[in-house]
């Protein structure tokens, strides 16, 4: 099992990905095979080269077009096209995943149903490739958790085949409205784009979240260089780690994760309901993995909450800051203590709606669990009026129809 982390302080690109994973040591032959297989053989020709930014050494990778590419495609034809491939399944999933997350942004900001959205930057093979590629170089290194550092969008304008068009792109600005992707501020950035609608959607169908590196032993670092000249190193660094590094071992049985925690509490007398939900949900967008209340008697009877946050110890030192500044407490209680936990992913599960992000676990038992994104449930419900216990149901149907032999 792997965990990736993708460092993208200049912005994410698919040929920035791309180009990392080949660092990594991806065979050429990973995405020229399925490439092959959706028909683009002779079509192109893929180069990579080393190059340096600010002084950094990293590599860069060209798509050229060797034969005469539509001006647009359409989302229905490029489904078409993937879901009647030989694909490997897992692959075509994710690719079809990358793509209706697009599909699905571009509709919104055009005002058009997904089926009738034309790609045109996207729809152009180096978009095929870089999509394709990358996933099937996620898939070749094993990578079943991927976690993404928040990207700078830019600022200015960009070209595009509707003219000239505000940074950040209106399909990057809803796709990080749709999936809760934190932004990391652009000021201090020459204009220009820095983060693309196809590399904003390969992280949102991958990363179970946009956080910084948690704890963990990097093992391999690959480096995608970007192709835009700025006033610093224009670079994609992939992380490659064990997953679990406490997975296993004396005392663990297969499959069970010991994971160090810290628990942060402050017993809070004088904040009303809504400054203690404020509190408890910028604490959680903090990093805090547990965030809960009790109601409690203090002194002279008084009512109060305890506000309890279970917390990465490399994450307490943000989390007290939250504190210091949200809440009236003058002091936090921290308590190292251990969790086990059962192994985990996330991934994008395509429906006739769109795609829904979900959650498995797997028991040491053998047996997997799956839970659906709520905050996708309910952005489909709103979209096509339907119920929430509809929808839900149809992802667990279509979960449980991958199950079966």
């Amino acid at each position: 099992m792997t965990l990736a982390y993708v460092d993208c302080p200049t912005g994410l690109a698919g040929d920035m990905l791309l180009a990392a994973l080949f660092d990594l040591g991806l065979p050429r032959e990973r995405v020229e095979e399925p490439l092959a297989q959706v028909g683009l053989a002779g079509g192109y020709r893929l180069q990579w080269q080393e190059g340096r930014s600010g002084g950094l050494r990293g590599l860069t990778v060209h798509v050229e077009a060797l034969e005469p590419q539509p001006l647009h495609r359409p989302w229905s034809a490029i489904r078409t096209l993937l879901e009647t491939s030989p694909l490997e399944g897992a692959l075509r999933e994710r690719v079809v995943a990358v793509f209706q997350w697009l599909a699905e942004a571009e509709g919104a900001v055009h005002g058009l149903p997904p089926e009738q959205v034309h790609f045109h930057e996207v729809g152009a093979i180096d978009a095929l490739v870089d999509v394709v590629g990358v996933c099937a170089g996620l898939l070749h290194f094993g990578v079943d958790e991927l976690i993404c550092a928040p990207p700078p969008a830019g600022h200015g304008t960009v070209r595009t085949a509707h003219g000239p068009l505000p940074l950040p792109a209106p399909a990057v600005l809803e796709l990080a409205v749709r999936a809760a992707v934190p932004l990391a501020s652009s000021a201090g950035f020459p204009p220009g784009e820095l983060t693309t609608p196809t590399g904003l959607a390969l992280m949102v169908t991958w990363a179970s979240r946009f956080a910084q590196a948690p704890a963990l032993v990097p093992q391999r670092v690959g480096m995608g260089l970007g192709t835009r000249t700025l006033d610093r190193p224009n670079l994609l660094r992939l992380w490659l780690a064990p997953s679990s590094p406490q997975q296993g071992g004396p005392g663990l049985e297969a499959g069970e994760i010991l994971e160090p925690l810290l628990l942060q509490q402050a017993q809070v007398d004088d904040a009303s309901p809504e400054d203690l939900a404020f509190l408890m949900e910028e604490l959680r967008g903090a990093g805090g993995l547990e965030v809960f209340s009790q109601p409690i008697a203090m002194k002279k009877g008084r009512p109060a909450a305890l506000i309890s946050v279970l917390v990465a110890p490399e994450r307490a030192g943000t989390l007290r800051r939250v504190w210091w500044t949200h809440s009236s407490s003058l002091g936090v209680r921290e308590q190292l203590q251990q969790r086990w936990s059962l192994p985990r992913s996330s991934r994008s599960l395509a429906t006739p709606w769109g795609p829904v992000r979900i959650k498995e676990a797997h028991s040491p038992t053998g047996r997997r669990t799956m839970k659906p994104e709520y905050e996708d449930l309910a952005a489909l419900a709103r979209r096509h009026g339907l119920p929430l216990h509809q929808l839900r149901a149809a992802v667990q149907a279509a979960w449980a129809s991958e199950e079966r032999p």
